[in-house]
């Protein structure tokens, strides 16, 4: 090769690459440098040996879409360069997330699958912030998830099989909202403790506090029962008294 033709080889072309393979079959070849930025590509490189070609590229996680992996590698690019401060970073993650939260759930699931926590917890944070105040059937909707339980069900942890860190994400949030239903119901039951009005008498309560620990009234109404039946009693004898001494005259 001369010296001209080496002089228009750009250095980035230069730069070690490695070939991902992702969800859909594509193949990508991507620099090294950036991919292995990603902790799940740098054991894949590093420990097996792959993605040194198209036929040994790297099978990159079901979660991992061409889209999704695109805005990985350029979360990759600008944070794996040195001597970027703490200001232009997070100027960056903030400018980086903008975006709907489809494509945000997406990103999460497949950074999670890379393994890329720093990307993960930005996700998620985010998505955090979306979902904060709504309903268990709204944030359903948001990460498109079937609506299939029923109200006490919704609450639940979810099978997370997968560890999708979105049903993680839900299954904190409905652990807060478990807490805070059981919580109301507490106050609820306290405040109807606390409204109970006592409707006994003055006399009845000074009866209780003196140790008698019979119900008052309810004795009070069994000794009126006794006292209307023996008056009953009484008249009813008087009557049969009454009708035997008119037999005795009429028979005289």
């Amino acid at each position: 090769m001369s010296e001209s033709d080496m002089a228009v080889i750009k250095p980035e072309i230069m730069q070690p690459c490695i070939w991902l393979q992702t969800s859909d079959g594509a193949l990508q070849q991507v620099e090294q440098e950036i991919a292995m930025v990603c902790p799940l590509i740098c054991e894949e490189v590093i420990q097996k040996g792959m993605g040194s070609s198209k036929n040994c590229a790297i099978c990159l996680p079901q979660r991992v879409t061409p889209a999704a992996l695109s805005l990985i590698l350029d979360y990759c690019q600008f944070h794996q360069v040195s001597g970027r401060s703490n200001k232009e970073r997070k100027s960056y993650d903030e400018k980086f997330i903008r975006m709907d939260t489809k494509q945000l759930c997406e990103l999460t699931s497949a950074a999670d699958s890379l393994q890329l926590k720093p990307l993960v917890d930005l996700t998620s944070r985010t998505l955090a912030r979306i979902i904060e105040g709504k309903s268990p059937e709204e944030i359903r909707n948001v990460f498109n998830l079937p609506d299939d339980l029923t109200e006490e069900e919704k609450l639940e942890p979810l099978n997370n099989t997968t560890d999708d860190p979105r049903i993680r994400l839900l299954n904190r949030l409905y652990a807060k909202k478990r807490k805070e239903l059981k919580e109301r119901e507490r106050l609820k039951n306290v405040e109807v403790e606390e409204e109970h009005v006592d409707d006994r008498s003055v006399d009845d309560l000074l009866s209780f506090i003196n140790g008698n620990d019979a119900d008052p009234k309810g004795m009070k109404s069994s000794k009126n029962k006794k006292k209307n039946r023996r008056k009953k009693e009484q008249q009813k004898s008087s009557s049969l008294k009454e009708a035997s001494e008119l037999n005795n005259k009429t028979s005289n």
